[in-house]
């Protein structure tokens, strides 16, 4: 994998949009919204594997245009799927224009003339894909070019992207190697879904929901209004998918008890920290003092008093149990070993 970094922070103020435009020659134009101010403070973050690239990209508002001349220096003719998670995203091709709201992917082809505006500070992710190594899915792909994707496919495609961001720089070799297929099965499966694509993604489907219930869960950790109904409303899934998702977890209520308690042992394992026991029971939404004891011990094999004297003496505490990992297929990597 190459990895890459730019940022224009070290730079004098005056050269730092200069800069900025040279790091993208011949791909886009770059005008920031405010051109008065000579300060542009920005960074790129690039991962390549075989077959694909994601950039990270922080910047203050700005446009970026790419014109017929930059496509006569620079033939480039790849699909780029853009994900800002910050700014409504203004978007302008030969034959179309739309509008992106925060959190909507949508694909723009580097083989035609692009005008996009982002109307805030951004922090957004693109993902670049050849033709020549997606050339099997182009339909789906062109199908889908030119429009905000904000169907229950699109809002899945955005979910796996930002799985990508998490995993990317630290995968291993192997792992790397398989990312362009399973990018290609989930393209399908949410671009163009049958059956017979979902089944062929169903390890990176299964994977991105079970990122979007613990997100869902860490988010609600300490609210004793975590339920079934309202895990099922934030992850967007239904309730039979929700148990099968969680059936190796021992079901929702223990996936979720789970969760807070390896909160509290973060907590407890925190010399900083000088919270009663009883109080980091009652944050974490156990009825009392004792049940919250009985299952850390179950969990851990130890008391909570026992890991919080380990803590302030200095010592490791015991090792956590590999329950609160999960089963067979909990990492990006698993993903697509699977795909």
């Amino acid at each position: 994998m190459l990895a890459h970094h730019f940022a224009t922070n070290d730079l004098p103020k005056t050269r730092q949009l200069e800069a900025w435009r040279a790091w993208y020659d011949t791909i886009f134009d770059v005008e920031p919204k405010y051109p008065s101010n000579d300060n542009f403070i920005a960074t790129n973050w690039t991962w390549t594997v075989p077959g694909l690239t994601l950039s990270r990209v922080v910047s203050p508002p700005n446009s970026v245009s790419r014109t017929k001349s930059m496509i006569r220096h620079n033939s480039v003719d790849h699909w780029v799927i853009t994900l800002s998670k910050q700014s409504v995203s203004d978007v302008a091709t030969r034959d179309v224009s739309f509008e992106a709201a925060p959190m909507t992917p949508f694909i723009l082809s580097f083989g035609e003339e692009i005008g996009i505006r982002r109307r805030q500070d951004d922090n957004r992710l693109q993902l670049v894909l050849p033709r020549d190594s997606f050339q099997a899915i182009a339909p789906a792909v062109d199908a889908a070019r030119g429009m905000a994707l904000d169907s229950t496919g699109g809002r899945m495609l955005a979910d796996y992207i930002l799985l990508i961001e998490q995993n990317l720089p630290t995968l291993d070799a192997d792992a790397a190697s398989r990312l362009n297929k399973a990018v290609e099965a989930m393209l399908l499966a949410c671009l163009a879904p049958t059956s017979e694509r979902q089944l062929a993604a169903s390890h990176q489907i299964r994977l991105t929901l079970m990122e979007r219930v613990r997100q869902s869960v860490r988010r609600n950790l300490r609210s004793p209004s975590l339920s079934l109904t309202k895990l099922c409303r934030e992850a967007a899934t239904s309730r039979s998918q929700l148990y099968r998702l969680l059936e190796d977890e021992g079901g929702v209520a223990r996936y979720i008890q789970r969760q807070r308690l390896s909160e509290s042992f973060s907590i407890l394992c925190d010399a900083r920290s000088n919270l009663p026991i009883g109080q980091v029971a009652d944050m974490l939404c156990f009825a009392d003092a004792s049940s919250f004891s009985r299952a850390f011990r179950r969990e851990f094999g130890v008391s909570p008093t026992d890991v919080r004297a380990a803590t302030y003496a200095g010592l490791p505490p015991a090792p956590q149990s590999k329950s609160l990992v999960g089963g067979d297929t909990r990492t990006f990597s698993d993903c697509l070993r699977s795909s």
